[in-house]
């Protein structure tokens, strides 16, 4: 008996908990409720908001954590970062089992098993950045750092629950339509080729903006340019590239208080040339990827997908500017992110054949 169907729905599971939680999280930093439970893993010494706020007496330990961190409960902030934490660890329970259930049925090669296994120890490394988030106080490094963990988590939980979707189809091959006559190729020809160099480009250049991203909102630098297209009014304002992207000295920034503005202006504006240039890259990825006349409707679709998920995420990122940053646009602006980081991986993953 095959395996395949009950692996297939708890991976597509594990991967849509791993979505909310990134969105979440998303929504948690950008609320200022990233450190509403300065401790970790409790809060304020307790499994939950509601028994910190239960305890009230000055020697308690609620108050305890509050005088040592400086920050008091605030009970919504505290609730926010829980659910992010509960979400969280239930999500690294199911990644866990997903390992185990890989490993069980190794024996049908359902996924690749260096996959599964890669899985559990990346979510132990993001609970200790998670950790770190909260201890050492938001430094953006740690910040930036626990944000890639978790996409890199996403995109592999979607890598491999595209192949064992894709897997439901049986063995394929990546062909072209030739002359109106549809004909299977063991080599690619040049425009699929094409097509996957563009692909990879295109992957690796979002990989770049979405770092320069996270590392934009760690520091706090998106309101460095409050207007659009230009920034304070000018196309290129007084920056500090040298203090904007020092990593080492970035631990000891505390919310961006020790920046210059110069450097949040130079952050901010190697951001948005990033996003022109990745949303060009991934343009080019699927106009190629349409060019190429692919059997099969896998590869136009998801990059059909590309194309949207880039219209909407940039729709959404000039909007957010110039509404003045609410927090529901720059929640969607991460989620946008996200979206648009699947579909660029469902391209490549559909750019290459799956052969018995």
């Amino acid at each position: 008996m095959s395996h395949v169907a009950p692996l297939r729905i708890f991976a597509l599971l594990t991967f849509s908990l791993c979505l909310i939680v990134v969105v979440l999280g998303a929504y948690v930093r950008l609320s200022d409720a990233g450190l509403g439970c300065p401790d970790w893993p409790g809060c304020y010494g307790h499994l939950s908001p509601v028994g910190a706020a239960s305890d009230v007496a000055p020697e308690g330990t609620a108050a305890d954590v509050a005088a040592h961190s400086g920050r008091p409960l605030e009970l919504g902030k505290a609730w926010r970062e829980m659910l992010h934490r509960y979400a969280a660890g239930t999500l690294g329970l199911m990644i866990f089992v997903l390992a185990i259930l890989s490993y069980t049925w190794r024996r049908e090669r359902l996924v690749p098993l260096g996959q599964s296994l890669a899985l559990p120890a990346i979510v132990i490394v993001q609970a200790a950045f998670g950790m770190l988030t909260v201890t050492w106080r938001l430094k953006p490094i740690i910040v930036t750092t626990h944000l890639l963990l978790g996409l890199t988590t996403l995109s592999l939980l979607w890598w491999l629950t595209l192949g064992l979707l894709r897997s439901a189809r049986g063995p394929q091959h990546v062909g072209v339509m030739r002359a109106g006559a549809m004909r299977e190729i063991d080599l690619p020809g040049p425009r699929l080729r094409r097509a996957r160099g563009l692909a990879a480009i295109g992957l690796i250049a979002l990989c770049l903006q979405i770092t320069l991203g996270g590392w934009t909102s760690s520091n706090y630098a998106a309101l460095a340019c409050p207007d659009f297209p230009t920034c304070q009014g000018s196309w290129w304002p007084p920056t500090d590239f040298h203090a904007a992207f020092q990593l080492s000295r970035g631990i000891l920034i505390d919310e961006g208080q020790d920046l210059s503005a110069p450097a949040l202006v130079a952050i901010q504006l190697a951001h948005r040339i990033g996003a022109s240039l990745a949303s060009l890259a991934l343009l080019l990825a699927a106009v190629a990827a349409l060019r190429a006349q692919l059997r099969g409707g896998a590869a136009a679709l998801a990059a059909t997908a590309v194309m949207a998920a880039l219209a909407l995420q940039l729709g959404v990122g000039v909007g957010m500017v110039l509404r003045g940053f609410p927090l529901e646009l720059a929640t969607a602006h991460n989620a946008g992110a996200a979206l648009l980081l699947l579909a660029t991986l469902a391209l490549n993953h559909a750019l290459h054949p799956v052969t018995s």
